[in-house]
């Protein structure tokens, strides 16, 4: 009669052994904790984070010497190009060389360090006269347009659009320009138009 009872239990006990597996992994998947959604983070905007209005932006260098000035009469700040507009913009860089180079329009757009502007609408670059490497005297030098794209750390003035240059009493017109100041280089695109004036000779002594 044991015997008999063994042999019931021997046929049942791997039955109730997978029982009680299911019940046991049935228990680890009600109780084990779940994988978290992937955080949807949503694209930046391009509105404004901020806004500043009759401002004035200093950039120093390491040694503390200034290099650009950007006034304006009302700025917006865009943290997703990290770019600031600016209305009414006046930038007024000062080169390594000692080179003063001003820049006003209706509106700019400058990058965040202020080395890269934007002009539209009545854009004006002056570079006012300065003394050459060698000694020589360089004339004022001045741009305009209604597109001009100012690097002021690298000193090159750049356009796409129509633009007059002015080089002391020397008139240059085309219909798209690159300038480099550190070259001393010049091109000019399209219809192009020069105006020299004569040299007046110094008088005799």
């Amino acid at each position: 009669m044991l015997r008999g009872a063994i042999d019931r239990l021997s046929i049942y006990l791997p039955i109730a052994l997978m029982g009680l597996l299911a019940l046991g992994s049935y228990w680890l998947v009600r109780n084990s904790p779940t994988a978290a959604a992937p955080e949807v983070v949503a694209p930046l905007r391009h509105d404004p984070d901020y806004y500043m209005r009759d401002f004035a932006l200093r950039t120093f260098d390491a040694n503390g010497r200034l290099q650009r000035e950007v006034f304006g009469v009302e700025g917006r700040h865009y943290p997703d190009t990290d770019t600031l507009e600016i209305d009414k913009p006046r930038i007024r860089a000062i080169a390594d060389t000692g080179a003063i180079t001003v820049a006003t329009a209706e509106r700019g757009l400058s990058n965040g360090d202020g080395s890269e502007v934007q002009l539209i609408g009545n854009a004006i670059v002056t570079r006012e006269p300065m003394t050459g490497k060698s000694g020589q005297a360089i004339p004022r030098m001045q741009f305009r347009g209604e597109f001009l794209h100012a690097y002021t750390t690298t000193e090159r003035v750049r356009s796409d659009r129509p633009v007059v240059m002015t080089r002391g009493t020397d008139t240059f017109t085309g219909d798209a320009m690159d300038y480099d100041n550190a070259d001393q280089v010049m091109q000019l695109r399209g219809r192009v138009h020069t105006t020299l004036q004569p040299r007046q000779n110094a008088p005799a002594r």
